[in-house]
């Protein structure tokens, strides 16, 4: 297999590569000279976040139920519907505003077309979740673009904090199902016993994520949000408990989704303290997910299929733990700006440090994403 065939291989290939450099890029740009002025908080939600979103659902959906993976024609047409949208969105100057919005929303219609049948082969019911939250990243890219076309800057704000929610429900989803199951193996491959899926506790999970969001997305009082918020904080924190991942400290690719998920836990004690009290603003919970619990998850997890879908060794290279450390780093830094008020040296490092850890992913992973996969080693011990 040549390099070329080998990127539409599978379905994580063209979408990790993209997204790892794109996302480096919109945090140039918007530090340089943003397009537009919510041009950052769009890109990094239907740009950089979807790219990944793409990766991960068309590598684990067909995993874990049995379909054919995504390659060849289709893959490479997805692809192109995610990199024209981005181009599109940045040219939009020279073209007509209408054009570039109907390029940037056929990207998740594509997906779900392409998706939707994979599920009912799924190994469980849960896996039909991902309709919903993709139903409403695609209403509210929807939504953006039209606000966008009256002049409506703060509905155009709502449209991006729908697909905010609708991404914080699929790391939920993704989390509560990966996570556990990842480190449930590795900790029998210990002799240690792992916490299997319980069911009753991810229906429970999954009305609090709604509960939260509809209780966002309304402006309900602010004892709503908060109350909503500290539900979700305790749901979430009993299971994250049940997972053990304070036993993976010596495991890279399994303490970074974890860490991720302890600042997916954080972001709804964050906004429950900025409902009631003055000790954080109120969007501090929003760069605790998107740099934190984001940025850590999908570092490791990239890492991780990266691996194991390449035929490598399922080991992380001290420099990749180096760039975990950067956007684990990142993501403080942006907090303690956002509580503390420091100056713009904050943000700017921030930026830097975040945008340089995607960049450490993709100059040692990238030749990896393009070239053909190695021949597997054997089953999968981590």
């Amino acid at each position: 297999m040549n390099t070329g065939a080998a990127l539409w291989s599978s379905g994580f290939r063209p979408f990790f590569l993209g997204g790892a450099a794109f996302g480096p890029l919109a945090i140039a740009l918007w530090m340089l000279a943003p397009p537009a002025p919510l041009w950052h908080a769009h890109e990094m939600v239907y740009g950089f976040s979807m790219a990944i979103v793409c990766g991960v659902l068309l590598t684990a959906l067909p995993s874990w139920s049995g379909a054919a993976d995504v390659r060849g024609g289709r893959l490479a047409l997805l692809a192109l519907l995610w990199l024209v949208a981005r181009v599109a969105i940045l040219a939009v100057a020279a073209i007509p505003p209408w054009f570039a919005a109907v390029l940037d929303c056929l990207l998740v219609p594509a997906l779900l077309a392409i998706v939707v049948p994979s599920l009912g082969g799924a190994r469980w019911r849960l896996f039909v979740w991902t309709l919903p939250p993709l139903v409403a990243l695609f209403a509210g890219n929807v939504w953006y673009h039209a606000a966008l076309a009256r002049g409506d800057g703060e509905a155009a704000l709502w449209g991006i904090m729908l697909g905010l929610h609708g991404l914080a429900f699929l790391y939920s989803l993704y989390g509560g199902l990966l996570t556990p199951a990842f480190t449930r193996t590795w900790l029998r491959a210990r002799g240690a016993p792992g916490a299997a899926i319980h069911v009753p506790l991810e229906y429970l999970t999954a009305a609090a994520m709604v509960a939260f969001a509809a209780a966002d997305l309304a402006g309900a009082a602010p004892e709503s949000v908060a109350g909503t918020a500290s539900f979700a904080f305790a749901v979430h924190v009993v299971r994250a408990a049940r997972w053990q991942g304070w036993k993976t400290g010596s495991e890279p690719l399994l303490w970074t989704l974890h860490l991720g998920y302890l600042w997916f836990i954080a972001m709804f004690a964050l906004r429950a303290l900025a409902e009631l009290t003055d000790l954080v603003p109120r969007e501090a919970w929003i760069h605790a997910f998107t740099l934190g619990a984001l940025g850590l998850t999908m570092t490791g997890l990239m890492t991780r299929v990266v691996l194991r879908h390449t035929g490598r060794t399922m080991t992380v290279a001290p420099w990749m733990r180096g760039a975990y450390v950067m956007v684990l780093a990142a993501a403080l830094l942006r907090l303690a700006w956002s509580v503390h008020g420091l100056g713009l040296w904050a943000i700017a490092g921030s930026a830097l440090l975040w945008g340089g850890g995607f960049v450490v992913y993709l100059s040692f992973y990238g030749t990896m994403l393009a070239a053909p996969s190695l021949p597997r080693p054997g089953k999968e011990s981590k």
